[in-house]
């Protein structure tokens, strides 16, 4: 657990933050200052390493059969980003480790926050566990270091364990995951695997074939600019149609009014001037009939902005983002078999749950690499009351170990 520990915040303490404005690729310098790290210790682990001009870096762990096999082993593979979120601060993170936490809430050094006990359930389930948090002024950045983390102490442990059979294993790090680019330049014939997992989850047993459907729409109001002491009857406030626009939201749609596999609609950043505002909207269900109604309510929104301000030019962008990999895993349903039968080995009582959020596997699954994902022990993901519990972490780390032996197996 230490040396866990120790890897973790190494990697939790460098600034990877994505930029969704950005138009490179990937889109903030400084996640190569993470990949270079990781290509490094790869290398000292042994390995060969690829690290490409666009920050997805590949790692190969050769099979390891016995001398009298001849049977081929398919090859697997495990996914995690270096990104973080661009909600919150990645910078001078300063990781805070609790030893042996006894319940309660965790007050954070500082910014007046505190991690609620009663409104984080899982603490009760990590009585006597190491918690890592932050100080309270950033993120912690456990989405998804916390992966990075156990996908490295993998590798670690079949380099330092040679007399451990086990089938090839790939390895991915991909940039810009947050911003939904995670898998926009991911080499699916480089990467070469039958099968993958994202290492991108929350607590243990909770193991993950289904995600959001997910779109990106933007409503833009375009007014007109003149100074206030000369306005009347000649300014166009765009900003007014805006505000009219997040009034008329669905509150039943939100996602602090809905859970499970109830879908929202989420106006999740608004700018503007009085010349032009524009509005970006989070559109989540669980399948494409919500998705096609999330659209038309848009469009008839839209249609009421323009009644109600004649001077507005109003438009609605709409973008595709991800899939719910549901359908396709179900029609592929070996490997989240042998992950289920891995987390069983581990003593976690695994759960299929769906995931109110989307991972790279999302898109691998939907461009034909099937790859549910894994529980970390994180929580609060994209805050500064975030927390990781380092024993779920462990078990993380146990359940990969467990899915590489059941693939081996059969």
């Amino acid at each position: 657990m230490k040396n866990v520990i120790e890897r973790f915040i190494s990697y939790a303490t460098i600034d990877t933050q994505s930029d969704p404005s950005s138009k490179t690729i990937p889109s903030t310098q400084k996640q190569f200052d993470l990949s270079n790290k990781l290509k490094s210790e790869l290398e000292e682990m042994g390995y060969k390493v690829e690290l490409n001009d666009k920050c997805y870096l590949y790692c190969d762990i050769p099979e390891n059969l016995p001398a009298n096999s001849n049977k081929k082993k398919p090859k697997i593979g495990f996914v995690a980003h270096v990104d973080t979120s661009p909600d919150r601060s990645g910078k001078n993170v300063k990781p805070n480790v609790i030893e042996n936490y006894q319940g309660g809430d965790i007050v954070l050094e500082n910014n007046g926050m505190v991690i609620k006990y009663n409104e984080n359930k899982h603490l009760k389930d990590c009585i006597g566990h190491t918690i890592i948090t932050t100080d309270g002024t950033t993120l912690l950045g456990s989405d998804d270091k916390s992966g990075v983390t156990a996908i490295m102490e993998l590798a670690k442990y079949y380099s330092e364990n040679p007399n451990v059979y086990h089938g090839p294993i790939g390895i991915c790090f991909t940039p810009d995951e947050e911003i939904g680019r995670g898998a926009d330049y991911f080499d699916l014939n480089r990467f070469g695997c039958e099968y993958a997992y994202t290492i991108d989850g929350e607590m243990p047993g909770e193991i993950n074939k289904e995600t959001f459907t997910a779109d990106h729409a933007w409503i833009k109001a375009f007014g007109r600019e003149i100074h206030p002491g000369s306005a009347k009857d000649i300014m166009v406030n765009s900003q007014r149609a805006i505000a009219r626009a997040i009034e008329l939201l669905p509150k039943n749609q939100a996602p602090e009014t809905t859970e499970g596999h109830e879908p929202y609609i989420h106006p999740h950043s608004v700018n503007g001037t009085v010349g032009k505002s524009e509005l970006m909207i989070l559109l989540r269900t669980f399948n494409n009939e919500d998705l096609e109604k999330q659209h038309e309510f848009l469009k008839e929104l839209v249609k009421q902005l323009e009644n109600e301000f004649p001077k507005t030019k109003i438009e609605l962008e709409i973008q595709k983002i991800y899939r719910n990999m549901l359908d396709t895993l179900v029609e592929n349903p070996k490997g989240c078999d042998y992950l289920f039968e891995a987390a069983f080995r581990a003593g976690v009582n695994p759960e299929w749950k769906p995931i109110r959020g989307g991972t790279d596997g999302s898109r691998l699954t939907e461009m034909g690499l099937p790859c549910p994902n894994i529980f970390t022990g994180g929580q609060n993901f994209h805050s500064e009351t975030e927390w990781l519990s380092v024993n779920s972490l462990m078990k993380t780390i146990e359940t990969m170990k467990n899915l590489v032996q059941v693939w081996y197996e059969n």
